[in-house]
């Protein structure tokens, strides 16, 4: 998903929650201000969605709730609020939120062009501040490759890379799974023209 600023005045955070209800797209809030989002390719839907595919299948009717990019994310510090295309929370304290959860010990953000600096950059420094944040997943939508930041038992973020042929681990909720669920089928490319077979 792309997220471009609008030209808002500020607002409070319950200010947003009453005036997002009201919009036909979602929007992130980071220190009051709002960022449209905006849709991403065919690869960012498909990608977004294996994962969840993954995730549930792993999960099951378990205690965890996976979330999809309609899925808010409340920082544990502030009063800011992003949708990453998907969520992982098994964090008691998220059932009794309804409108947003706040304990997501994984996180998956599908990259494009446009938003890789700010999904690797400020919006890390977002995510990183919850404490239970465990893994967080930057996945490429033109090329077979995955950039893990796990979270060790000493709190050092490490960085692992993958590509073609790879299996992932991702121990925030113990599963592993080979990088190929993810791409088989998918036309790769960084012209956002080519169309992309289904």
């Amino acid at each position: 998903m792309i997220a471009a600023r609008e030209n808002f005045p500020k607002f409070t955070h319950q200010e947003y929650f009453a005036w997002e209800e009201k919009q036909l797209y979602k929007h992130e809030y980071i220190e009051g201000q709002v960022y449209a989002m905006s849709g991403g390719s065919v690869n960012n839907a498909r990608i977004a969605i294996r994962f969840i595919a993954i995730f549930n299948s792993h999960l099951g009717t378990g205690n965890c709730i996976i979330g999809n990019s309609d899925l808010r994310v409340k920082s544990a510090i502030s009063q800011n609020y992003t949708y990453p295309d998907v969520s992982v929370t098994c964090d008691d304290r998220d059932k009794i939120t309804t409108q947003y959860i706040t304990y997501p010990s994984l996180i998956v953000e599908v990259l494009s062009p446009s938003t890789e600096s700010y999904d690797r950059g400020g919006k890390f420094r977002l995510y990183r501040h919850n404490p239970v944040l465990i893994d967080y997943l930057l996945v490429s939508s033109t090329s077979t490759e995955i950039d893990l930041y796990h979270k060790n038992d000493n709190g050092e973020w490490i960085i692992s890379n993958y590509q073609e042929g790879d299996i992932i681990e991702l121990k925030s909720i113990n599963i592993t799974f080979e990088i190929a669920q993810i791409y088989q089928g998918l036309t790769l490319t960084n012209d956002p023209q080519v169309s992309q077979e289904i």
